[in-house]
Order: C-alpha cells, then structure tokens, then sequence
C-alpha cells in the first residue's frame, strides 16, 4: 500500500517540474528503483494510470530502471551483490561488518514532456 503514497510523490514532482519549464504534456517519466526498496513496478504503474487522469501526465508512461543491490565489507574492503533477506557475515571473510551501499534508490530520473512550442 505505501506505493500509493510514492506514487502521489512521484506525479506531484513532475507536475510541479512541467508546470516550471512550461510544458503541454508528460509522455514519460524514467524511475531509477533500488532491488531492496520493496516497491512493486505494477502497483506504482496502477496508481499512477488512476491519479494521472485529468493531468498533464495522464497517458504517460512510466520506464522502471533497477539497480542491484551491493553491500561493502568494512573487515576485508571487497563490495558484492547482495539480495534480500540480507545474509549478515562477508562472504569473502566471514565478518558481520557490513554496510549495504546500493539498491536502496528510488527517485525520479527524467521527465519527457511535450514542449509548447515544439510540440515534442
């Protein structure tokens, strides 16, 4: 359920960015999604086709990019690709001194808009 609450924030940051630049329409918005983050790429697409409508972004398309997950051992120094659950000891050293550096992101990356006087 909180995809609706990001789904909000998403559509609210690029109305706000279109209305700035003077824009007609949004066609498309890229989101760069980290694998840990626990957001589900259809629901954020149904809430989003649901509050779109009536906007400047109603019919866009939403592009979902994902980044892996990475974790770095503070003992040995090696980074390495982690999916969740999270396993907690180094796979190269066994230490439990780790610090997740990747797969948490989630932000808009780009708007693609129609432009007032382009038409594209």
């Amino acid at each position: 359920m909180h995809e609706l609450a990001v789904t909000e924030g998403i559509l609210k940051t690029a109305l706000a960015a279109t209305e700035q630049n003077g824009a007609r329409a949004i066609t498309a918005i890229d989101l760069v999604i980290g694998e840990l983050s626990s957001i589900v790429d259809d629901s954020v697409q149904f809430y989003f086709d649901a509050l779109s409508q009536g906007t400047l972004a109603e019919g866009a398309r939403l592009r979902f990019r994902r980044i892996s997950a990475t974790a770095h051992c503070r003992s040995c120094d090696r980074q390495f690709s982690v999916k969740a659950p999270l396993e907690p000891l180094c796979p190269v050293c066994g230490s439990a001194r780790l610090q997740v550096t990747g797969g948490k992101e989630f932000y808009v990356e780009s708007i693609e808009v129609k432009d007032e006087n382009s038409g594209s």
